[in-house]
């Protein structure tokens, strides 16, 4: 597939969201990024502003298969990778595959289910394969994990560990609507859901094709200094505890070029970096204690300090669209 039948697929996909998710352009479009990045999305925010919403939606405009997990403090971890279970009639064990065997898994409230059950996605989302009683299974391609979390502040919720949100690719917030949204939505949500009206646009076929482009996507070495720059910046900043990875490097330009081939274009610019980067690095970092102090909301903090870093980074010379 070609970038302008992407960039026109892309737009559908997003009008299709939009008629679910009114007055959040940026975060259906950063949904998009992660899964034509086919990358892991994490939808951070309080309850009832539209978390699970955006991940139906973003699942239903897409024709492949879909699963979803419900992460309660007593889900066990069989109940996601699947279990053997033994066939009386065959006189053997038969593996009984769990939720996480689909193209798109939305794991709603990912922080309420136990820290074991949590670390039962850690080889699915990084491996894409599971192993259960020492054989594994290959998941179908693509897969994305779109993960909704209440902050850890909220009553029965557990903080996810480093290993597990250094997997998802991008963390994101929907924020409150603005007041003529929230009218829109008064009217639109009278009588039925949204989500009932809204069907795929795009075939499982084409999506693979419109990865396939992104993969292909030119990312130019200077581009790749300046990525490898700021993730370096993370790790030598006085006010954080915990630098991004080498994953997240990885991960941010594999997201630059799914952001550069939505805008139409063959070539990662600095700009896309920029736009991540807040998204793709943020969740992973640790702030220092100094730094936290009195705030409650270390995201936040976080978030200002990537801000900062990238402000403060120079682009370098020769990369495209540097001036």
């Amino acid at each position: 597939m070609d970038l302008s039948a992407v960039e026109a697929a892309a737009r559908s996909i997003i009008r299709n969201m939009e008629t679910v998710i009114d007055g959040k352009h940026s975060a259906v479009s950063c949904a998009l990024t992660v899964l034509l990045a086919q990358g892991h999305l994490l939808i951070e925010d309080v309850p009832g502003v539209g978390k699970t919403m955006l991940a139906k939606a973003l699942a239903k405009s897409v024709h492949c298969t879909v699963s979803r997990i419900q992460f309660t403090p007593d889900l066990l971890p069989s109940d996601v990778t699947g279990v053997s279970v033994f066939n009386q009639v065959d006189r053997r064990f038969e593996f009984k595959p769990g939720a996480i065997f689909a193209n798109i898994v939305i794991g709603d409230e990912i922080n309420r289910a136990s820290p074991k059950t949590q670390s039962a996605l850690l080889e699915c989302m990084e491996e894409r394969q599971v192993t259960v009683d020492g054989t594994t299974y290959l998941l179908p391609l693509p897969f994305t994990v779109v993960a909704t979390q209440n902050p850890i502040e909220m009553e029965g919720t557990y903080a996810l560990p480093e290993a597990q949100r250094d997997r998802f690719m991008a963390r994101i917030s929907m924020g409150y609507p603005d007041n003529e949204s929230e009218l829109r939505m008064l009217d639109a949500r009278d009588t039925s859901s949204p989500l009932d009206g809204i069907e795929a646009v795009v075939t499982g076929a084409e999506l693979r094709g419109m990865m396939t482009a992104v993969r292909n996507v030119f990312a130019s070495a200077a581009v790749k200094e300046y990525a490898v720059s700021l993730v370096r910046a993370t790790r030598d900043d006085r006010d954080l505890r915990l630098g991004a990875s080498p994953r997240a490097t990885l991960q941010l330009i594999r997201a630059a070029k799914s952001r550069a081939a939505l805008h139409g274009r063959d070539y990662v610019l600095p700009d896309d970096i920029d736009a991540l980067a807040v998204a793709v690095l943020g969740h992973r970092l640790v702030p220092s204690s100094r730094v936290l102090g009195h705030h409650q909301d270390s995201g936040a903090v976080v978030d200002d300090i990537v801000r900062r870093i990238v402000a403060a980074t120079p682009v370098p010379v020769g990369a495209p669209g540097h001036t």
